[in-house]
């Protein structure tokens, strides 16, 4: 099976080692650069059905790379879009939901499918969910978070909250809700004092596995690029 490694301790890159006839599948416009030994193709994965999910659904692109290795071996080398670091996980045993944009590279024995719960239900009763991928299959899984990334350790004394923004990755076998983290009842409510308080959507977890988080968040590094630009300031000032 193709071998994975980080390469760097700091916004490292992903080096993968393919033995001839071995193949991977990467995140579009993830290469950086690979031996000549090696092809890279667009292609859908899981068909074009699933493909157009994931892109929908969940934001990720509709073609990925697939790294093939002929008849020589060689190495190809890997980075995510935004700054941060790369895991890798084992997913078999274990299998792992991802957050919109985490995903970076598999080994081909890795799948994904695409579920959906219910928004109206976080957002009014304190539960529900939203679009995500699933892992399936086997292999090794690469993925990537905004900033460091930590692993925390969810068990039944111990259940975990986090903020959307921050969530890489969790363990498949965990409960899980989607909710404003407020106090107060009803939508308009929740949503008003989401906005007066900073807070935003927060992820409740419980039960036994893993959660990464990253300590970026996508979003609110994006609401502070564009305050600082010189539009909104101006039109501040007015």
């Amino acid at each position: 099976m193709a071998r994975f490694e980080t390469d760097g301790s700091i916004d490292p890159i992903l080096r993968v080692s393919l033995e001839p006839g071995e193949t991977i599948c990467a995140e579009r416009n993830a290469m950086v650069a690979m031996d000549r030994s090696l092809s890279l193709k667009g292609a859908t994965r899981g068909g074009f059905f699933k493909s157009l999910a994931r892109k929908v659904l969940n934001d990720e692109t509709f073609f990925q790379q697939v790294v093939e290795a002929g008849d020589r071996p060689g190495e190809i080398l890997l980075a995510p879009n935004l700054p941060g670091d790369v895991t890798l996980l084992d997913v078999g045993d274990r299998q792992y939901y991802l957050s919109d944009g985490a995903f970076l590279a598999s080994t081909s024995g890795v799948e994904f499918e695409t579920k959906t719960q219910s928004l109206g239900r976080a957002l009014l009763g304190d539960s529900g969910g939203f679009f995500v991928m699933k892992t399936s299959g086997s292999g090794t899984l690469a993925v990537s978070g905004f900033g460091s990334v930590r692993e925390l350790r969810v068990t039944k004394e111990r259940p975990m909250m986090v903020d959307n923004g921050h969530v890489v990755a969790w363990d498949a076998g965990l409960d899980y809700e989607l909710s404003i983290n407020s106090s107060r009842s009803g939508l308009m409510g929740k949503l008003l004092h989401s906005q007066l308080s900073g807070e935003g959507v927060m992820l409740k977890f419980k039960g036994e596995g893993v959660v990464l988080v990253c300590s970026r968040n996508k979003g609110g590094f994006l609401d502070w690029i564009f305050s600082q630009s010189p539009t909104e300031k101006a039109v501040k000032n007015e």
